[in-house]
């Protein structure tokens, strides 16, 4: 079942859907991170936002909403 992107809050604010691009530039936007970096948060922790957030940080990704460096 496709996101509702009418519907927000809830649970699905607390996923990182890394297969819908609209999610992936937003989080990836909100975390500082390339697409690539948050992909493999995902896969490293799953997507949870909260365990990604936390991974990002240990293993050196920020997580402070800047703009990933382009260059």
């Amino acid at each position: 079942m496709p996101d509702n992107k009418d519907r927000t809050g809830g649970q699905d604010r607390q996923r990182i859907n890394v297969n819908q691009d609209y999610e992936l530039q937003d989080w990836s936007r909100k975390l500082g991170v390339t697409k690539d970096q948050l992909k493999e948060a995902v896969r490293a922790v799953g997507d949870n936002a909260e365990k990604v957030k936390e991974h990002l940080r240990s293993s050196g990704g920020s997580s402070s909403g800047d703009r990933p460096s382009h260059g």
